[in-house]
Formats: structure tokens, sequence, C-alpha cells
């Protein structure tokens, strides 16, 4: 396998990097598969490292339901939920984009991501050069290339004051931003999160945000 890159010209570079919000932002991106997969509508996912235990039910049927409704995802895969929401997508056929926080250089694929990768479904993206370890800078920074990469933000839990909170803050009124129904999420029902039901899960991409109003704005 060989890892090609995404100049910013380039045919396949993502056109929610191009906008106003991120143009500069992000520069070379290095992928390892099908570059396709990156003009596909997709939902990116979050979730902080500890989740409530009824988050954690709701989170199973949901993975399942996207796996089973096709829907494309993409994530970070780093938290202990994501990663078990990864285990569970890769058993489908739907395309899943993985941003690791580090380059792709030099890392280790698992076998199973092989398989995802030789069979056109699974991407790797990276917007970093010659990081072998993953810091708590580069995942914040892989969150937002998340974030631009995704049509949608579903957000599986954030703890009160975690950083994926302060990433929902940022997002809130400029993306759809979905979440659980659970009084564990009230934080973010607060900041205007829609509620989502397994059911509405093949419905999750009929509308798409409006690139315009898309922009970052940190919260103080």
């Amino acid at each position: 396998m060989v890892i090609e890159y995404l100049a910013p010209n380039d045919a396949f570079y993502p056109n929610g990097l191009q906008s106003s919000s991120f143009n500069g932002t992000f520069g070379m991106l290095a992928t390892l598969g099908n570059q396709k997969v990156l003009s596909t509508k997709a939902i990116g996912f979050f979730a902080s490292t500890k989740c409530p235990g009824d988050v954690i039910l709701q989170t199973y049927n949901l993975a399942q339901q996207l796996r089973e409704s096709g829907v494309p995802t993409i994530s970070g895969f780093h938290s202990s939920m994501e990663q078990e929401c990864l285990r569970i997508l890769l058993r489908g056929s739907q395309p899943v984009v993985i941003c690791p926080a580090r380059s792709l250089e030099a890392m280790r694929i698992p076998a199973e991501w092989k398989k995802g990768i030789e069979s056109g479904r699974l991407l790797l993206v990276s917007a970093f050069q010659g990081e072998k370890r993953a810091t708590a800078k580069l995942a914040e920074s892989r969150n937002r290339l998340v974030a631009g990469l995704a049509d949608k933000i579903l957000v599986l839990h954030a703890a009160p004051g975690s950083k994926t909170e302060l990433l929902c803050r940022e997002i809130a009124g400029h993306c759809p931003l979905l979440t659980l129904e659970s009084d564990s999420n009230a934080n973010l029902f607060h900041l205007g999160a829609a509620p989502i039901k397994i059911p509405d899960v093949p419905q999750l991409l009929k509308v798409s945000r409006p690139a315009a109003h898309y922009s970052w704005k940190r919260q103080n």
C-alpha cells in the first residue's frame, strides 16, 4: 500500500477544507486508500473518553444501524467508544474515513484496516507530516480536520469541561450537531444539539450543512 498526497489544488481535495473557515488551516493531506471516498458525504462523530452506561448501550445500537444503513462515517476513532464503533462499522461495506492524530508514514496498519483499504471502502487521512506519535495538540487539530471533512457532526457524549465539549461549543450554530437522547447529554442540548433516534439514522445525510454558514469561533 502506497501513501498518496493531496494538495489544495488537487481534484479530490475536500471542498469543506477550502471554505473561508478552513482555507489555509490545512495544507497537504496524506492519504492511504481510495481518495474518492472523500467525495462521499459522511457523518463525523466524537465521544469523550468515558461515557455513561445508557449512552454506551445506545451507541452499540447506533453503530449497528449506521453499518446496516450504509451511512459513511469519519472519526479519529481514538477514544474507547469510538474504537468500539469502528470495530462494528468495519464489518459492513459502507465507506469509513479514519483520521489519525499523527503522520501516516511508518504507521503500523492493523490487518482489519488493510482489508478495508484493499476493498476501496476504507481511507486514512492525515494532515501531519513527520509526527510519529499522537499528542493532545495533534488530536485537537485532527478533530478540526474531522469536522471539516464531515457533513454533520454526531457527538455520542461530551463530558462537561472536556475538550470534546469545547469542540462542540466551537461548531455549535455553524454545523448540524447531533447527539444521543440522554440526561447525560444535557450540556449538548443546551448548545443546540438535536437528539438523534436509532430509527432516524438512514435519514442522517438527507440535509447537508450550508458551507457558507460554517466557521470556527472559539468560546472564551
